[in-house]
């Protein structure tokens, strides 16, 4: 068992949205400093990209109401790219000028859910990536743009949203100015087959611009799904600390990918993270301090590490 974050080089990028995604989907807000202890002990466990806030109104995520002294924290962490999520123009303005590194959109292939969660239809959050790419530009032309396509797989409010409208949505978001576009399962509809064809096309069509699989586990597919997205070539995943998190404003969207099974998974394939599963693990700890009563999952740190696990090699039966 190691002491430490692996030295080997990362095969893959986990993307921790825990601070972000998982706290805005409680109904409890976390006190800064417990999210601050939080995000250095993911930092410590050898997390290199994690997305610690959401540029909304307080008025409607209180939750995310420090957001800009997060970023002003997180920033600070070596090796650390801090990610923030931005809806609009101004809530990008603000990411910038706290120095997130990286901006992360969302844009819904459901025009129904798009609607509810920012209050504009696809083509217009077209507009808006166009309008934030101009805007890194001119204030800070290093940080980086990526757009997820919410709702990629399947709509609670909408129900079947076509593959078409998906990779067409995703073709429109590069050519706006976004680096990269992965795909969201913000209702945990997907299956592994689904998975693979719509990653595959989102491959073939934009190429190298061909972002992060984002997966839920509200029907025990998150890792399965996850696993797919890899064999078509997906190297960058997000996941959440504990399982926590969701869509507010998608009615039964519960439950992110696990960060510590995913991991765990990776790792006993011999695909190399860089990060320590005990120390991720026990980054639980000023999560569930900073949440008291909220329930967390994952079979990982209830089952512990198998007798010989050694982190980067495949288990052999």
């Amino acid at each position: 068992m190691s002491s430490g974050p692996t030295h080997t080089a990362p095969a893959v990028l986990i993307s921790e949205v825990g601070p972000r995604d998982g706290l805005q989907s409680v109904k409890s807000t976390m006190p800064t400093a417990d999210k601050l202890r939080w995000i250095d002990a993911l930092h410590a466990a050898g997390l290199r990209e994690i997305e610690v806030a959401s540029f909304v109104p307080a008025r409607l995520l209180p939750q995310m109401a420090d957001a800009a002294d997060v970023v002003r924290h997180a920033v600070q962490l070596p090796g650390l790219a801090v990610m923030a999520l931005v809806p609009n123009r101004k809530g990008a303005q603000a990411a910038l000028e706290a120095g997130a590194h990286k901006l992360t959109m969302p844009v819904s292939a459901s025009h129904a859910h798009s609607l509810a969660n920012v209050r504009k239809t696809p083509t217009e959050m077209v507009e808006e990536v166009r309008a934030i790419a101009q805007l890194r530009t001119e204030l800070a032309p290093g940080a980086g743009l990526e757009v997820g396509i919410s709702t990629a797989f399947g709509c609670t409010l909408q129900g079947l949203v076509p593959e078409d409208d998906v990779i067409r949505l995703a073709v429109q978001c590069v050519e706006a100015g976004a680096d990269d576009v992965g795909l969201s399962d913000t209702v945990g509809h997907a299956n592994p087959a689904q998975v693979r064809r719509l990653f595959r096309r989102l491959r073939t069509e934009i190429g190298g611009h061909a972002g992060a699989a984002h997966m839920h586990n509200t029907r025990g597919l998150g890792i399965a799904n996850c696993l797919a997205a890899w064999d078509e070539g997906v190297r960058t995943f997000d996941a959440s600390l504990g399982g926590l998190g969701g869509c507010p404003y998608a009615p039964g969207a519960s439950g992110n990918v696990v960060t510590e099974d995913l991991v765990f998974m990776f790792e006993a394939m011999g695909v190399a993270t860089g990060i320590d599963i005990p120390r991720l693990v026990a980054a639980r700890a000023p999560l569930m301090a900073g949440l008291p009563g909220e329930p967390v999952y994952g079979m990982t740190a209830e089952a512990g590490l198998p007798l010989g696990f050694v982190p980067g090699t495949s288990l052999q039966a």
